[in-house]
């Protein structure tokens, strides 16, 4: 693949410098009308020549107005980003809708980290499933992805850097790396382009430039990027594709009635809630020590209607562990920055670090819940969400973190019982708004739309728990027992 490129393309001086004008003012242009539009653009820029990169985006940062452009180099992760999923620190530097980023580097290590055995088949075929599933992602939510592969032939990589070593004024630019990565070339190589073939999808394919003449190079990168974006700019609103059929989910989710074989008559009396309380409680502080102290992270996210008891659960859940451990994640309709990115961004950014706990009151299912019904998300985006959703999760368990989702079911009649009550009690007359007495009128729709939440983003390691919570004691017990059990059998698997 790579060596159908090495053809001798070449720029001379005179053609490059007469081309520069009006390229430099077609990109500044582009970027301020970008500013206007309403996607984001990723410019990825990876290649076997480390020089070529550094050159080929000190260029782009210098023809375009750096202030609208982010440079995010990927190199060696810091201890910070080992404590997330992998493509955690792609998610928290994805640029907002109406701005650029570039990101550099990153394919070819995952190259050398596989031609090395540092990791091995499995976690690598996984890992680029991941990084493939999430251009798609971005793709259908908009984002104009260009990549570019940089090939310079390994004898003029040879030759380069021994002229830039004699060279003072860019002698400076080479160093072990450099050798050491063109030493390694023979056995990467093919693991790069594997990486190149299954990771170009719609909307997102790698364009290989061959890079032995920088003048080339640099030119026909920034004329695809403007040619790109011009062309993406002035092209009509963007539709979303078909949306798929309701009827598709039929028979399989119409068997599934999760939510009407709950029995809501599940209860505690005083005596019997405290005891089993102060139970579980202790036991998830035992629990939760020793998941800080070997560095394992849980994600708990809560969902379930409103004045379920969602506030009242997650209270006896931080009652049991230390201030420092965990953090509560209140989640309500996206803010403006925001709807600026993918709905996932704003839940990729507070994933834990090694130890900690994070609480979600509300989570990305959203989506799949009330953005699909109230009209928030086309049927295209909200059926696709399964999906994304499902890889997103994935990606937490693979990192090692405890991953437990709840939802706390009551009855019609229980609810507006507990709307009434909060209307007559002066600290939570707050939560009750005349939305949520609308909402009751969807609760058929909403019941169908949990039912298939529940059957597709269901997995072993990943699990629903439905909570009978017409009564909160026995609710509040119910959840800490839950997690104690998902969270001892992490532990004992680590």
């Amino acid at each position: 693949m790579l060596e159908v490129s090495e053809v001798g393309n070449k720029v001379g001086k005179k053609e490059f410098a007469a081309a520069i004008p009006d390229l430099r003012v077609g990109l500044i242009n582009a970027q301020y009308d970008l500013r206007e539009a309403d996607f984001p653009v990723i410019i990825w820029i990876a290649g076997d020549d480390r020089l070529a990169a550094n050159e080929l985006v000190n260029r782009l940062n210098e023809w375009m107005d750096s202030r609208f452009a982010d440079t995010r180099v990927f190199a060696e992760p810091t201890d910070e980003e080992y404590q997330r999923p992998h493509l955690w620190r792609l998610w928290r530097s994805l640029p907002p809708k109406g701005r650029s980023a570039f990101f550099v580097g990153g394919l070819m290590r995952a190259a050398i980290q596989r031609a090395t055995g540092e990791i091995d088949e499995p976690e690598f075929s996984i890992w680029l499933r991941h990084i493939t599933n999430m251009q798609a992602q971005l793709v259908a939510d908009g984002a104009l992805i260009l990549k570019f592969f940089l090939h310079t032939p390994a004898k003029e990589q040879r030759k380069k850097l021994k002229k830039a070593e004699k060279d003072p004024h860019a002698g400076w630019q080479v160093d072990q790396r450099d050798w050491a990565a063109l030493d390694s070339l023979g056995p990467v190589l093919p693991i790069a382009e594997r990486i190149l073939r299954e990771s170009s999808g719609p909307g997102a394919p790698w364009t290989i430039v061959e890079s032995t003449n920088s003048r080339y190079r640099d030119l026909t990168v920034a004329r695809t990027i403007l040619a790109a974006l011009t062309a993406r700019l002035t092209e009509k609103p963007r539709r979303y594709g078909p949306a798929l059929a309701e009827s598709v989910f039929g028979d399989f989710d119409a068997e599934a009635n999760v939510l009407s074989g709950v029995d809501l008559t599940q209860a505690l009396t005083h005596g019997e809630y405290r005891a089993q309380l102060a139970k579980e409680q202790a036991r998830l502080k035992k629990l939760s020590i020793e998941a800080r102290s070997r560095g394992v992270s849980s994600i708990l996210a809560f969902e379930g209607w409103d004045a379920a008891g969602k506030g009242g659960v997650i209270r006896r859940i931080t009652g049991a562990m230390e201030a420092g451990d965990y953090r509560v994640i209140p989640v309500s309709a996206p803010t403006e920055e925001e709807r600026n990115y993918h709905y996932l961004w704003r839940f990729w950014r507070d994933l834990p670090p090694a130890g900690k706990v994070v609480i979600f009151d509300r989570t990305w299912y959203g989506r799949v819940l009330v953005e699909r019904l109230e009209g928030f998300a086309s049927p295209s985006e909200w059926q696709r969400a399964f999906d994304e959703i499902n890889d997103f999760e994935a990606q937490m368990v693979e990192q090692g973190y405890y991953v437990a989702k709840f939802w706390l079911h009551i009855s019609p009649e229980e609810q507006l019982a507990r709307f009434k009550a909060r209307e007559q009690t002066a600290y939570k007359k707050h939560k009750i708004t005349e939305e949520d007495y609308r909402n009751r009128d969807k609760w058929d729709h909403y019941v169908t739309a949990v039912d298939q939440k529940i059957l597709r983003t269901t997995s072993d390691r990943a699990r629903w728990h439905v909570i009978a919570a017409n009564n909160k004691r026995f609710a509040r017990v119910a959840t800490l027992r839950a997690i104690n059990k998902g969270l001892a059998r992490t532990l004992r698997e680590r």
